[in-house]
């Protein structure tokens, strides 16, 4: 009997383990929930990492909000993890989570001042220019078996996007890669990780774009990338000011949902979240692992064609 009792103890704290490993090696999908009981837009950019990609480290219950650090002491300092001076120590590293406040007449979301003139300091964009035009964007963390669809729609309907991916994405899909880049559109660098920047030094900052950008030209041969996102939409003042430095724009977005898992509705709620939430200049978020995108793109992009809007691309909204 003592014997059976420790087989049963031993076999639990395996069975423990085991579960810690698992639940480690996923992103967290978190959904951030304003005042208004709309999804904030700052949680909703978490994307499922293959199997050979590291669990992402942010924190459980979302980012904080603007102005509030979110990074341990020696980070906000200018100091990495490893606890050398960063390049950029003299700037803030608070960390900031993206979102925005919906509305459902068709205006631009509000923007505080303090946020859009940091943002513009540093030559990001999170909207287009107060004109009928509307600028569509992918994140790829990893292919979900949609994206050869969603370029024969785009290419269908003569609408150029932008395809933010990560070093697994160029990895596992160069294919699609190429021909995103052959078709006309945009790739924009994610990182090569996905992580949240403002917790890691310049010198790894930089890695992650470089390892993204060496990928980038040795699957189409072209040099150079100069759009990115960042993971999660976290971000500092420091983070702003390196990859700027690098040449980057980091490119947010005003119209976002959570599409990286299986809607409710559908792709009706897919297409209603788009078009009732359009607005001018609108740059749209929409993850390309998404069935129910998929299912809508073709609706959605007719649609707003019908409304009066144009599809601008990246390189407009930043000249």
């Amino acid at each position: 009997m003592k014997k059976l009792k420790n087989k049963a103890v031993y076999t639990s704290v395996i069975i423990v383990l085991l579960f810690g490993a698992v639940a480690g090696s996923a992103y967290a999908i978190k959904a951030h929930i304003n005042k208004t009981g709309q999804v904030n837009s700052a949680g909703i950019h978490q994307e499922q990492p293959a199997a050979n990609e590291p669990a992402s480290s942010a924190p459980e219950g979302g980012a904080p909000a603007a102005g509030e650090s979110g990074v341990p002491a020696d980070v906000s300092k200018g100091k990495d993890n490893n606890g050398s001076t960063a390049v950029t120590g003299s700037l803030p590293n608070a960390k900031r989570g993206w979102g925005l406040n919906k509305n459902d007449n068709h205006q631009r979301p509000d923007m505080p001042s303090s946020i859009s003139s940091g943002l513009s300091k540093y030559g990001a964009y999170w909207i287009g220019p107060n004109q009928k035009a509307v600028y569509l964007t992918f994140d790829e963390g990893y292919e979900n078996g949609y994206t050869a669809t969603i370029l024969d729609i785009l290419k269908a309907n003569n609408v150029k996007a932008v395809f933010f991916v990560t070093g697994h994405y160029l990895d596992s899909q160069p294919g699609l890669v190429k021909r995103m880049v052959d078709e006309g559109h945009i790739v924009g660098n994610h990182t090569d990780t996905h992580p949240s920047l403002p917790d890691i030094s310049d010198e790894q900052i930089k890695k992650e774009l470089q390892i993204v950008e060496d990928k980038y030209e040795q699957v189409t041969g072209q040099k150079g990338m100069k759009y990115m996102r960042p993971p999660q939409g976290e971000y500092s003042e420091r983070t702003l000011a390196l990859t700027r430095d690098m040449g980057y724009h980091n490119i947010f977005w005003s119209m976002a949902m959570v599409d990286w898992v299986p809607m409710p509705g559908g792709a009706q709620e897919s297409y209603s979240s788009v078009m009732g939430n359009l607005h001018n200049g609108a740059l749209i978020l929409l993850h390309a692992v998404s069935k129910d995108n998929t299912e809508a793109l073709d609706r959605i992009l007719k649609d707003i064609k019908a409304q009066g809007y144009t599809f601008g691309t990246m390189d407009d909204m930043v000249s």
